[in-house]
């Protein structure tokens, strides 16, 4: 069996909360009272040219809310957009582990838009943790189409047999797997940190 080299994360749903999924877009419909149905159309729209850098925050807002009159601002709105994110505390202390033995290159994997990721970066300091950014905003492509996993193994050199990708959606699973990485279907910290220590990883960081 290969050595592991590197680890692949996701982060919306596994190092941090979803930043702007469904259950995001709902909080935002009840408070700044949308119409659920035409914005999420509209979302459907223009979603993935936003996730893949094609489209800023204040483009993706102008097709998605501010299309008609509003009775609160876009600054108003941005700030309900970004304070969505929070920190799952578990995950980043199995990171923090893996960090401080420096075994591992350790990379974000993930489908995200250009103002959310570079926020949540910048916020969340996941610096402290991760080398590189494979978002779909500067890669143009998204989970799960097979590119997007290509492109972090060639610009990395990793073989995918040396390589742990960890997201919380099987879908996005299937394809690293048939590339030949290591999949590990996260569901909460404490398994993470079982499945982890089964491929021998956080043993090492212990």
């Amino acid at each position: 069996m290969h050595e592991v080299t590197a680890l692949f994360w996701d982060v919306g749903g596994v190092v941090l909360s979803n930043g702007w999924d469904r259950d995001e877009r709902a909080a935002a419909i009840k408070h700044f009272g949308l119409d659920a149905e035409a914005f999420e159309q509209r979302h459907e729209l223009v979603n993935t040219a936003f996730e893949q850098g094609r489209m800023s925050l204040d483009a993706y807002l102008e097709q998605t809310v501010f299309y008609c009159p509003r009775t609160f601002s876009r600054e108003e709105f941005k700030s309900f957009f970004f304070a969505q994110s929070t920190e799952n505390h578990g995950t980043r202390a199995v990171l923090d582990a893996l960090t401080a033995a420096g075994h591992y290159l350790l990379a974000t994997l993930n489908n995200e838009s250009a103002e959310l990721n570079a926020y949540r970066i910048r916020h969340f300091q996941l610096t402290r943790n991760f080398s590189a950014f494979f978002t779909s905003c500067y890669l143009g492509v998204r989970k799960p189409d097979a590119a997007i996993y290509r492109l972090a193994l060639d610009i990395t050199q990793r073989a995918p047999q040396e390589c742990i990708f960890i997201d919380d959606r099987q879908e996005n699973l299937e394809c690293p797997g048939r590339l030949g990485m290591r999949a590990v279907h996260f569901q909460n910290p404490q398994q993470l940190a079982k499945d982890l220590m089964n491929e021998g990883v956080l043993g090492a960081a212990a």
